[in-house]
C-alpha cells in the first residue's frame, strides 16, 4: 500500500483547489504514508527486541494519526468554520492523547486500547448530516462504509477471529485487508469532496 498511498496522496494534493484544501489533503496523505510505511517496515523485517518495541509503538500510534488525518480534509471541506474547528480539536486532541497512551504503555491489553481507536474513529458521526448536506450521499455512504470496515478490522484484531488460515491468511491479514478496504473507501470519499 505504500506506493499506492503515495501516488494517491500526490494526486489528491495536486488536484485540491484551494490552499486550505491542499493543506488538509497533505495532512491526510502524510498520515497515510506514515501508517502504511511504518507498518510495512515493521512487518517485513526482523528488528530485534528494541527495534520491534519502537516500531510497534510507531505502528500503533499511526492508527491514531490516520483517524485524525482522515477527519481533517472532511472537516475542512465539508463543515462551516465553527463546527470544523470543534471536530478538528476533538480528533487531534484524541489522537495525541491516544499516541501518548500507546507509546507509554506499549503492552496495554488489546481489549483496552482497541475501544480507544473505535471511539476516536466514530467521533465525527454527529457531523454526518453536515457531510450529507455539503458533500452529498456518496461522500457520507463511503465515509460510513470506511468507518464500518475499520471497525470490523478493529474487532477482528481485538478478538483474533476469524483466523481462516493462520499460516497463510490469519486474523492479522484479515485485519490488514479490512484496513486497506476502509482506507480506499475514505480516500474515494475525500476525493469526491475535493473534486
Amino acid at each position: 500500500m505504500v506506493p499506492a498511498s503515495v501516488s494517491a496522496g500526490i494526486v489528491l494534493v495536486c488536484l485540491a483547489r484551494t490552499q486550505q484544501a491542499t493543506l488538509a489533503c497533505t495532512v491526510y496523505s502524510v498520515t497515510a504514508w506514515l501508517l502504511f510505511g511504518t507498518s510495512a517496515v515493521y512487518h517485513l523485517g526482523t528488528w530485534g527486541p528494541m527495534g520491534e518495541a519502537v516500531l510497534r509503538r510507531l505502528d500503533h500510534a499511526n492508527i491514531f494519526l490516520i483517524i485524525a488525518g482522515t477527519c481533517t480534509p472532511l472537516a475542512v471541506l465539508l463543515l462551516p468554520p465553527d463546527r470544523r474547528n470543534l471536530l478538528l480539536w476533538i480528533v487531534w486532541t484524541g489522537a495525541l492523547t491516544g499516541i501518548a497512551f500507546r507509546v507509554l504503555w506499549v503492552n496495554a491489553p488489546r481489549w483496552l486500547y482497541t475501544p480507544c481507536y473505535l471511539a476516536l474513529g466514530w467521533a465525527p458521526v454527529r457531523y454526518l448530516p453536515d457531510f450529507l448536506h455539503t458533500g452529498g450521499a456518496a461522500v457520507v455512504t463511503l465515509t460510513v462504509t470506511g468507518g464500518l470496515l475499520y471497525s470490523a478490522g478493529a474487532v477482528v484484531y481485538a478478538v483474533q477471529r476469524p483466523d481462516p488460515s493462520p499460516r497463510w491468511f490469519g486474523f492479522h491479514e484479515v485485519f490488514h485487508a479490512l484496513t486497506v478496504a476502509a482506507f480506499t473507501a475514505h480516500y474515494i470519499a475525500i476525493s469526491l469532496a475535493v473534486y
